[in-house]
């Protein structure tokens, strides 16, 4: 849920894009290094495959191949895009427990977005005075306060690779092969599936051109009880982001005028 923060620049050549980082404090450059490796040898395909890194250089870089197409946030996604997307996350999700449980948990999951918007809430951040809003945080209040959140820190099914932010800009359509790929991977780790499927579908990149998680959902495989999951990762992430929309909240120079209200109308219809 990080907002406003650049963690790199891009520098695209004609086969390959080298990334430069302007931050690594939390191992940014071997994550990504280590999830590309693990990629290209389970998943090839389905990410820039690892060219060459100095991940301890200052500041580290890595050279990966430079993919074709253009990133699905800020698009009205088609039927024909939303199914190569849930396509991407199920090959993705089936790379091997056994490979997935040996690597370092993601620094954003379940426990961190819990931590992060009950403070957030404890604070009271200032959200204007729209009714509707002040309905959205009441009861959004209420839900964090209960036990359900709490539910979700442990989870009851094997771990994934996940890529830990579900920004739309990190999923790129291919119009020729009608193919998704995922990039950006400085902030993977061993994540919970049903974690993922919720920064997918409720990050606030929704608010830049359509993708309609209702579609999205029915391409997914669920295991049984994890729907439940899904639906409640989504009621915390859509509050995460919620409470950082107010008038001088971090996440608002960064997002349409008027997000903050349909921000409230997402929270109160997921809570609903």
């Amino acid at each position: 849920m990080t907002v406003g923060r650049c963690t790199h620049s891009l520098e695209f050549r004609d086969e390959v894009v080298v990334k430069r980082y302007a931050s690594w404090g939390r191992g940014e450059p071997h994550r990504e290094w280590l999830a590309l490796t693990l990629l290209a040898e389970h998943t090839p395909g389905l990410a820039p495959a690892p060219v060459e890194a100095a991940l301890d250089g200052d500041p580290p870089m890595i050279v990966m191949s430079r993919l074709p197409g253009t990133v699905l946030r800020g698009q009205h996604a088609t039927d024909e895009q939303i199914k190569a997307m849930a396509a991407a996350l199920t090959r993705l999700h089936q790379i091997p427990f056994q490979v997935v449980e040996r690597l370092e948990p993601a620094p954003w999951g379940p426990a961190a977005a819990l931590n992060k918007t009950r403070a957030w809430a404890d604070k009271q951040p200032d959200l204007g005075n729209d009714p509707l809003v002040q309905e959205a945080f009441r009861a959004g209040a209420a839900w964090l306060a209960s036990a359900a959140p709490d539910e979700l820190t442990t989870n009851p099914l094997p771990p994934v690779l996940g890529l830990a932010d579900g920004n739309r800009a990190n999923y790129m359509w291919d119009d020729h092969e009608h193919h998704v790929r995922l990039i950006d991977w400085e902030d993977s780790g061993r994540s919970d599936r049903a974690f993922e499927l919720g920064e997918v579908l409720e990050h606030v990149s929704r608010h830049d051109g359509t993708l309609d998680a209702d579609q999205l959902l029915p391409h997914l495989d669920l295991a049984p009880g994890e729907g439940e999951r899904v639906r409640d990762f989504r009621r915390l992430i859509a509050l995460g982001w919620f409470l950082q929309l107010g008038p001088h909240g971090p996440a608002t120079p960064h997002n349409p005028v008027g997000t903050l209200k349909r921000q409230a109308e997402r929270v109160l219809q997921l809570l609903g």
